[in-house]
């Protein structure tokens, strides 16, 4: 393949080992890519995107996943300001920017004239990681979800979903994708939820994982039930068996001003390793 300006072209499936290794350097925070390159070998049909590289003197020193997100992987300020100039060369298609904060904040200002005003930015979001037990007793209800769940686990999703990002996941005709989306993650036994007289409690779901790490996503216990403790013992539960049977660290990002959930992860025993930021459009 020839290389781009700035050193910057498209990955494929022999730059493979050249990208692991990359991801590799920090093994936890670059999860997303890591799990993305091995689930789809890079190949563009695949990945439904593509991922750039930037080269220096043949080896390869950052990437960039493109696909409904972009994600700056290894990215130097200088690196960042390349994936711009490209990104600019064919118009958002992404519906976020997400990854470690200084990288994310050069992508933005390098594409901020052209993309138009983000629905909204969230800076600082503390990246954090437990590579041991928890701190705090495992509720002994969590446990991975089934069919029979689906009935009060999609309501909780699409529940969560709209309370995080602002927006119904099934806006738009999007319940059938949504739908599927859990299912999967059901399927994959990558969903853990607890449940009171019939009702879900508690629930989180693996969104990505590696050989090194796996990140946590959609911890979500129902409005009326805050303030038990559910929340910290429910996440104690699901470290214990995603450290058991999926990957050695845990970790996941969170929003800054999010101080209830802050101090549910830090009884559990999450330690802040990094900053992300999110622009979503």
């Amino acid at each position: 393949m020839l290389s781009t300006r700035h050193g910057v072209r498209p990955l494929g499936s022999a730059d493979l080992d050249a990208f692991l290794a990359l991801t590799a350097r920090d093994p936890v925070v670059n999860v997303f890519a890591d799990y993305r390159a091995r689930t789809t070998n890079l190949e563009p049909r695949w990945l439904g995107g593509e991922v750039w590289g930037r080269f220096d003197s043949g080896e390869l020193v950052a990437a960039c996943h493109v696909g409904a997100n972009l994600v700056p992987i290894g990215a130097t300020p200088d690196d960042a300001r390349a994936f711009a100039e490209r990104a600019l060369t064919r118009g958002r298609t992404v519906s976020t920017i997400v990854g470690p904060h200084e990288a994310v904040e050069v992508l933005w200002n390098g594409v901020a004239g052209n993309w138009g005003r983000p629905r909204e930015a969230r800076w600082r979001q503390p990246h954090l990681e437990i590579a041991g037990p928890p701190l705090v007793e495992p509720d002994p209800r969590v446990r991975r979800t089934t069919r029979p769940d689906m009935a009060e686990l999609y309501p909780a999703c699409v529940a969560m979903y709209t309370e995080e990002v602002g927006v119904s996941p099934e806006q738009g005709g999007g319940a059938e994708l949504y739908r599927a989306r859990v299912t999967q993650l059901m399927n994959r036994g990558w969903s853990f939820a607890a449940f009171e007289d019939g009702r879900l409690v508690f629930k989180a779901e693996v969104a990505c994982a590696s050989p090194y790490a796996a990140q946590v996503q959609g911890v979500w216990v129902p409005p009326d039930q805050r303030g038990r403790g559910l929340a910290a013992s429910g996440m104690a539960a699901v470290v214990e068996m995603v450290r058991a049977e999926i990957a050695p660290v845990v970790s996941l990002y969170v929003n800054e001003w999010n101080e209830p959930a802050r101090r549910a992860y830090a009884r559990v025993g999450f330690q802040e390793t990094a900053r992300f930021s999110t622009v979503m459009f």
